[in-house]
């Protein structure tokens, strides 16, 4: 399933993270929901990085989220992963109410129902990349043998399955990467939350890893693109536009575009961005 060239395979691995919804009298219950969300952070004047956002991700959707730094797209994500509570509004993960959860709950969600994949990768560095996806699974309540077994599947997956001793200094930035994928699918969630995959990565591997998503997403995977490249955007089936912690458009990508997009991949990088902060 090598994606070097960055051309799109079909992923032929048998692991396959599960989606997740609910079907209720015909109608199916989105992954997550959020519904006149706000977020306003204590300062003088008090800061608003949410307006009254709704939004609904439904099971095997590949969405990128687009806007620049401080429109409040990292806070729509820390509210989608459940890592922070909404001021106002209701965030819903499927159908379940997060603001009436208790945070033995929501921690529990977040780890067997919840991948994140992070710009910095948050590897540990003296373990072997085999027990640091394995670790996705140390708050799930599985058991050491099973984790170490889902890990190589899930490492299979992004094609590392060759460098299972390997530590992460001993791996490309992009590898690591695959490797913090791999932690992100193990627990198979129902939903994986990507903030800036490839911020800190060169154009050819950074395109490398979006054909790998596109992959998962094949794959049934559900997954949730935050970027402030807007051509990275537009390689997703759907897009949305936040500006001033609103969202300005939500709409999908022709396909001819997106196939144009996938075969040029992003754009080239002159300097990294900035750090968002509280954007």
């Amino acid at each position: 399933m090598t994606a070097a060239n960055g051309t799109r395979a079909t992923a032929t691995s048998t692991h396959r993270p599960s989606g997740l919804a609910i079907r209720d009298a015909g109608i199916v219950t989105p992954v997550l929901q959020l519904d006149n969300v706000t977020k306003v952070y204590p300062a003088s004047p008090p800061v608003h990085a949410l307006r009254g956002v709704s939004l609904a991700v439904h099971s095997g959707e590949l969405v990128g989220i687009v806007g620049p730094s401080g429109s409040g797209k990292t806070t729509l994500l820390h509210l989608m992963g459940t890592l922070d509570r909404p001021s106002s509004g209701s965030v819903r993960f499927a159908g379940l109410d997060v603001a009436a959860m208790a945070d033995a709950d929501l921690a529990a969600l977040r780890a067997t129902r919840i991948g994140f994949v992070f710009q910095q990768f948050f590897l540990a560095e003296h373990q072997t990349i085999l027990d640091n996806v394995a670790d996705g699974l140390l708050y799930a309540g599985v058991r050491q043998a099973d984790r170490r077994a889902r890990a190589r599947e899930a490492l299979d997956l992004v094609d590392l399955s060759s460098r299972l001793r390997a530590r992460p200094t001993q791996l490309s930035g992009g590898q690591r990467q695959r490797v913090a994928i791999a932690r992100a699918l193990v627990g198979q969630p129902a939903i994986v939350l990507a903030d800036e995959p490839t911020g800190n990565l060169d154009q050819g591997t950074g395109q490398a890893i979006l054909s790998l998503l596109d992959q998962l997403h094949d794959s049934g995977v559900t997954i949730v693109l935050i970027t402030h490249d807007r051509r990275i955007a537009e390689r997703m089936p759907r897009q949305v536009e936040v500006l001033d912690g609103q969202i300005t458009a939500d709409t999908p990508t022709a396909p001819a575009q997106r196939e144009i997009l996938n075969a040029s991949g992003p754009a080239p990088q002159a300097t990294q961005p900035p750090p968002e902060g509280m954007s």
